[in-house]
């Protein structure tokens, strides 16, 4: 049986550099990096140079980039800092964000009283800015964060990035965007833009789970979520993940330089696969942006099918291919997605979704056969 992978949103395979990398520092950097004997300080040599090459690729200076354990406590580090320790009254996100983002923004609201407003998408998926303009000039008088993500993992949605940044400069709140869908794929110069924090997740472009960084724009300080240790210049306790760091800093230089070539590669494989489900399909729907290659991330496709089966996933998986759902009746899913209710009529949301992600991995062949399996079994 053939094993195709196209859930690449979710994580994606390490690159056989990036393994070398971490073999590598596993037999090299024995130390810990806070020790001051010479193995301390070559692990915290590592971990510094690492800093900077990463912090060059989105023009920013290297401290402003604190490791963390990927996007979540990324999200979570910079949301609590921005009401514990910015003063930040009120929170303006969506519906359709990460559950990082929303589940820490519930958590604010419960145990800070901070106000939290959701800010109006339509039926694609897409932010109502003269709403968010609307929020903002009603809550001016108030220490206001908008956090809005770049790429929506479910729907691939890009946000007009700059616009909001310079909506959010005008009225002076600060701007945080969930960028772990960004990073690797797309590139961001901070300079140009400029967004007050982003996050990263390395797993997210070939690099090792259970790594990641968030980006803090100079000036803001930092308090730790957890207790215990002066590390990450105290912004975050915990020896650092010496080996990932430098795995992820491998990882990011790699889709750095060959962005353009994946980029098109990616694209022009997406725009087949479209080709090919509405062939095979013609009443196939795509959900949010999706289908739309200049609104949309190349690597993301969510799809809505006419035929409901709620065993698409478990049989998808039965033939080797594995992909993420999207709504309730799925592989015995209690939940449906929260990002689908919030853009689609309830009859609409309840039919069979499917995401399909792709990574440069991913090949044309991989996508006939799954169109193949997918007529057997609708």
């Amino acid at each position: 049986m053939k094993l195709i992978y196209l859930d690449n949103a979710a994580t994606t395979a390490i690159d056989k550099e990036v393994i070398d990398v971490l073999h590598q520092s596993m037999l090299d950097n024995n130390g810990n990096p806070s020790s001051t004997h010479q193995f301390g300080r070559k692990a915290k040599a590592s971990v510094e140079t690492a800093r900077k090459h990463i912090a060059k690729h989105f023009n920013v200076s290297a401290s402003e980039i604190i490791f963390t354990a990927g996007g979540t406590e990324a999200d979570n580090l910079i949301l609590q800092n921005a009401v514990t320790n910015l003063g930040v009254e009120v929170i303006i996100t969506s519906k359709i964000e990460h559950h990082a983002v929303l589940h820490t923004c519930e958590f604010l609201h419960k145990t800070y009283q901070t106000l939290i407003l959701y800010v109006d998408v339509d039926t694609n998926g897409d932010v109502d800015l003269k709403h968010l303009e609307s929020l903002l000039e009603t809550n001016k008088d108030k220490k206001c964060l908008v956090s809005l993500m770049h790429v929506n993992n479910e729907i691939g949605n890009l946000l007009p990035i700059k616009e909001v940044s310079e909506l959010c400069q005008s009225y002076k709140a600060l701007f945080h965007s969930d960028t772990v869908q960004t990073i690797g794929h797309y590139a961001l110069d901070l300079q140009e833009v400029p967004v007050d924090f982003i996050t990263a997740s390395a797993h997210k472009f070939h690099g090792p789970k259970g790594v990641g960084f968030a980006y803090f724009k100079k000036g803001f300080g930092i308090q730790p979520l957890l207790h215990g240790g002066d590390q990450e210049k105290g912004a975050r306790s915990s020896t650092e993940n010496v080996h990932s760091i430098l795995g992820m800093e491998k990882a990011l230089d790699i889709a750095i330089s060959n962005l353009e070539e994946d980029t098109t590669y990616l694209t022009e494989l997406k725009a087949y696969f479209i080709a090919e489900l509405q062939k095979a399909f013609p009443e196939v729907a795509f959900n949010g942006r999706s289908k739309n290659l200049a609104k949309s991330s190349y690597t993301i496709l969510n799809v809505r099918f006419a035929n409901a089966n709620s065993m698409l996933l478990f049989s998808l998986d039965l033939n080797g291919i594995a992909v993420s759902g999207g709504s309730a009746c799925q592989s015995g899913s209690s939940k449906g997605s929260h990002v689908l209710e919030a853009i689609l009529p309830p009859e609409e949301a309840e039919k069979t979704s499917v995401r399909f992600s792709f990574s440069k991995n991913t090949t044309k062949e991989e996508l006939e056969y799954t169109i193949d399996k997918l007529k057997e079994l609708l």
